[in-house]
């Protein structure tokens, strides 16, 4: 089996994912999983993919991510895994599509206007 690559994107976090047959190893930015993600919450979404369709130990996953924060880097590979998986094997996107994995989020932050504190907030108002 070849590399299989696809991105992900969540917010301003952009991650590429290289998957192959391997033994269940998962590299981001050339550490290990955990040592990127320390808490078990942003692991797990890591890990989501792979732990629903059954497949965590069969491939190896390598990630390049960059932008954003911890949260949307996680979620962007979570993404990512899972249209990697999807191009593997069709009948994972039956498993993954309900779970809601294979949507991108389009939330993205407001921008700022100029006349403006913030994206919504006024600079305050003196009558007088």
């Amino acid at each position: 089996m070849a590399i299989v690559h696809k991105i992900g994107r969540r917010k301003t976090s952009v991650a590429r994912v290289y998957l192959q047959e391997g033994n269940g190893e998962i590299y981001i930015n050339g550490r290990e999983l955990k040592d990127y993600f320390t808490t078990g919450v942003l692991q797990y979404k890591v890990e989501q993919p792979l732990a629903i369709t059954g497949t965590k130990g069969k491939y190896n996953v390598d990630v390049k991510v960059f932008g954003g924060g911890n949260t949307g880097q996680a979620e962007a590979i979570r993404l990512g895994i899972s249209r990697a998986l999807c191009d593997i094997d069709a009948d994972f996107r039956t498993q993954l599509k309900p779970e809601g994995l294979l949507t991108r989020d389009p939330r993205m932050v407001e921008r700022k206007k100029y006349g403006q504190k913030k994206a919504r907030k006024k600079f305050q108002f003196s009558k007088r």
